[in-house]
């Protein structure tokens, strides 16, 4: 596997940098992180998608402990669809993925207490260049300044159906328009499902998977509102 996991990238851009509170719903989290874990899978051609099942076609360790973690649990397991998967494996990653960020040195645990007995984690940034390249890569694929690659065409997909578009520092209009242009990413990459994989920009198998993923979340999520 090569760059920042996708699932470090999300959470980053999901978390306030000066108050390291989150700043979207945990659901929406907690589902972005089992998808964002699986579309890594899929790029590193570990699983794969067919007959409405996500299935592992090469064991082989990717080097990155949370993903081989999830990797070893689809090997172990009988063929699921994406929207079990996704269910199955939201409990836990995000504190796992929260503490190899802060084990990184990029964000901080501070561990507060409120009435007396409850314990408050937020997750403030100490280094920002991570999420600076995440957004400069977001901005160029949102702008038309740059083709997104594989992998930035599988973040903004995630993006776009977590619903962060908030995230990206825009409200309003502005929300309105990065949506669509984060839409016309995913359509472009053929991880809509709109688009043959034929003619898609990226792997048939990569595709295939991110828009499985991307449809079990938008409905776990429900309507928008």
């Amino acid at each position: 596997m090569t760059g920042v996991a996708l699932a470090k990238e999300l959470l980053l851009l999901a978390y306030d940098d000066t108050t390291g509170k989150a700043t979207m719903p945990r659901i929406s989290l907690d589902l972005g992180m089992a998808a964002a874990v699986l579309v890594e899978l899929a790029l590193a051609g570990r699983i794969a998608y067919a007959d409405g099942s996500l299935a592992v076609i090469d064991p082989t360790p990717t080097g990155e402990p949370v993903a081989d973690e999830v990797l070893g649990r689809v090997a172990a397991d009988t063929p699921h669809s994406p929207a079990s998967w996704v269910q199955r494996l939201r409990h836990g990653l995000r504190d796992r993925i929260l503490g190899d960020l802060c084990s990184q040195g990029v964000i901080r645990d501070v561990d507060e207490t409120e009435l007396g007995f409850i314990h408050v984690h937020r997750y403030p940034v100490v280094d920002a260049t991570v999420e600076a390249e995440t957004r400069k890569r977001l901005a160029e694929a949102l702008t038309g300044a740059a083709a997104p690659d594989e992998r930035t065409a599988a973040l903004a997909t995630l993006v776009v159906v977590l619903r962060m578009e908030s995230a990206l520092g825009v409200d309003g209009e502005t929300a309105a328009d990065a949506r669509r242009r984060l839409e016309e990413i995913a359509t472009g990459a053929g991880f809509s499902g709109e688009v043959s994989t034929d003619d898609s920009v990226v792997r048939p198998s990569v595709g295939l998977v991110v828009a499985a993923l991307g449809r079990a979340v938008d409905q776990a999520l429900g309507p928008r509102r």
